[in-house]
């Protein structure tokens, strides 16, 4: 159901040696809003999301995926909660070797689906919600900034998540190219039931795409709230 509680995060604590990142911070994230992360550099906001998906354990605290603890289950285990929550990581990380519906296809085929028709579909569905249609057989070296994005943002949808985690989606693209990422991400909120957690700099974008802001400083959680919330603070 849109609003409940799709993930919580409660006294997460991780340090790496004698750097300590995260302080037992509590989060909760809703089915269906796009959440956004704001913060300076080494506050913790990148680690924080890596928890959310299993990609670290937390030294303290539990993560709760739709009912079920996942801060201390096995890399075998996980896979059930990233068929759940894709990620999009900040350099698009696409395979230059590769065309565009290759790309895409990769953690489909990773995932045991053989099936070329269904592969072509769900490629093609992918394309048509990032607004790329016809591109699938380019290579990525062929692709502005903006379309790399698009592209890795294809992949991260293409097995149909629950959840998608962004980091820095604005990173090397100019204002107007940002702005059809933010206009993306809130279709996939809108039209398609897609949780976005996004990490970013940018106070214009935030403000533009978010149901909820959350501000982090020193490896904790000190402010939250709605855009409007902030305005009048």
């Amino acid at each position: 159901m849109k609003g409940d509680n799709f993930l919580k995060m409660r006294g997460i604590k991780k340090s790496f040696g004698d750097q300590v990142v995260l302080r037992g911070v509590d989060l909760d994230v809703r089915r269906g809003e796009v959440l956004v992360l704001l913060g300076g550099s080494g506050g913790g906001k990148s680690v924080l999301m890596k928890h959310m998906v299993g990609l670290l354990q937390p030294d303290e605290g539990t993560v709760t995926l739709e009912g079920k603890v996942i801060s201390d289950l096995s890399e075998r285990e996980l896979s059930w909660a990233r068929k759940k929550i894709s990620i999009m990581f900040q350099g698009g990380a696409l395979f230059d070797s590769m065309t565009v519906a290759e790309n895409i296809a990769f953690p489909m085929q990773e995932a045991g689906v053989r099936d070329r028709d269904e592969l072509f579909r769900r490629v093609s569905e992918a394309l048509k919600i990032v607004h790329l249609e016809g591109q699938e057989d380019k290579m990525p070296a062929a692709l502005s900034g903006g379309m790399r994005k698009r592209v890795a943002l294809a992949r991260a949808v293409v097995e149909e998540p629950c959840c998608v985690l962004y980091d820095e989606p604005h990173a090397g693209l100019d204002p107007v190219t940002g702005d059809s990422i933010d206009r993306l991400i809130r279709d996939l909120a809108k039209e398609h039931g897609i949780t976005n957690v996004v990490i970013t700099h940018e106070m214009r974008s935030a403000f533009r795409i978010a149901d909820r802001l959350v501000f982090m400083k020193d490896g904790l959680i000190y402010w939250e709230g709605t855009p409007d919330e902030l305005k009048a603070s």
